[in-house]
C-alpha cells in the first residue's frame, strides 16, 4: 500500500499577526545586536539551534511561541510588563478569572422545522 504524503497546513496569518510576528522577530535581533551577540551566542543561551534564531528574528510564524518568548527575554525585549512582579501579578489575575469562566463553550444546536 502506497504511503499517503501529508499536505502542508493551509492556513493564513492576519496582516496584524504578520506585522507583530515580524515586530517581535525584529526587536529579539535589534537586542542581540546591542548585546553584540552572535546569532550562534543567543541559540546557545536558548538552547535551540542557530537556524531557529534566525527564523524568530526573521518573522516565522510557525516557530514555537515559548521559543519565542524566551529568546525575546535573553534578549530584554519586554513581552507584557517590564516588572517582573506585576507580570507574576498579571499571571494570577487572570487565572482569577479563568476560574469563574465556564470550562467550555459549545454552539447551540438549531433545529429547522422543515415539516411544511
Amino acid at each position: 500500500m502506497p504511503k499517503r504524503e501529508k499536505s502542508p497546513a493551509k492556513w493564513t496569518l492576519s496582516r496584524y499577526g504578520r506585522e507583530a510576528v515580524t515586530l517581535l522577530g525584529q526587536l529579539i535581533r535589534t537586542n542581540r545586536l546591542e548585546r553584540q551577540w552572535s546569532v550562534q551566542e543567543l541559540a546557545d543561551r536558548v538552547g535551540v539551534s542557530r537556524d531557529m534564531i534566525q527564523r524568530i528574528e526573521h518573522g516565522d510564524p510557525r516557530c514555537t511561541i515559548g521559543i519565542v518568548f524566551e529568546a525575546a527575554s535573553v534578549v530584554g525585549v519586554p513581552l507584557f510588563e517590564e516588572d517582573r512582579g506585576r507580570l507574576a501579578y498579571r499571571v494570577a489575575e487572570q487565572a482569577n478569572k479563568l476560574r469563574l469562566m465556564p470550562k467550555s463553550v459549545r454552539q447551540k444546536k438549531t433545529v429547522v422545522k422543515d415539516d411544511f
